[in-house]
């Protein structure tokens, strides 16, 4: 990847985990400092990212991550559900009982990343499972979607989660979805998948499913 690129990945994963504090305006010098990375990359990434509607930029000060209240991810939860749920039926017609070892590759990956604690593998890999499953249709725009849809997300209690040893149950839930799919169980597979987004909504407010 380039500079540019690189740098996109590192702020959209300190974006998503929390790191960049939501609603304070943020320095692209400060940024590219702690990054150990020259200016301009990061000044390249920040508009990309704006582009994105995952910052905001300030003129002649910098950018700010904006603050996402419950309903705005519960709004981002359901779309994703009323998105990715249904698409797994559809997946297990197209498969028709193909096996997909890279996605079960990638499910032992995210869950050894959980188990681990390993917060930028955990996401760089969730985030390869859940876009490349969708990939395998051929509908760029619903993969485009959802992939904006995960940006727009906020996993402030994630690193808590992490310490108690809450998100190998995550990692877990990929594999039984692989699992449903070489089955060729598409009800399944969507129930699996709807219950996984439900786990991540509590995720994402860094609670286990089921707690407030």
């Amino acid at each position: 990847m380039s500079l540019r690129e690189q740098a996109r990945e590192a702020v959209r994963t300190r974006i998503v985990l929390g790191q960049i504090e939501p609603g304070e305006v943020e320095s692209v010098i400060n940024v590219a400092a702690t990054l150990g990375v020259s200016v301009t990359p990061v000044r390249e990434a920040i508009m990309d990212l704006a582009n994105l509607g995952m910052v905001e930029i300030i003129r002649n000060r910098g950018f700010r991550v904006p603050v996402l209240t419950d309903h705005d991810l519960d709004e981002i939860f359901r779309i994703r559900t009323m998105l990715e749920v249904p698409t797994m039926t559809e997946l297990v017609q197209a498969l028709d009982g193909a096996p997909v070892p890279q996605f079960r590759l990638l499910a032992e990956q995210i869950t050894d990343a959980a188990r681990t604690g390993d917060l930028p593998a955990f996401l760089d890999l969730d985030r390869k499972f859940h876009l490349g499953l969708l990939e395998l249709l051929g509908n760029e725009r619903l993969v485009t979607m959802v992939g904006q849809l995960r940006d727009q997300a906020r996993m402030q209690g994630l690193q808590k989660l992490a310490d108690q040893g809450e998100l190998t149950q995550s990692g877990e839930e990929h594999i039984a979805i692989v699992d449903a799919l070489e089955a060729g169980d598409g009800e399944l597979a969507a129930d699996l998948m709807r219950k996984h987004l439900t786990h991540s909504r509590g995720i994402w407010a860094g609670r286990t499913e089921g707690t407030a």
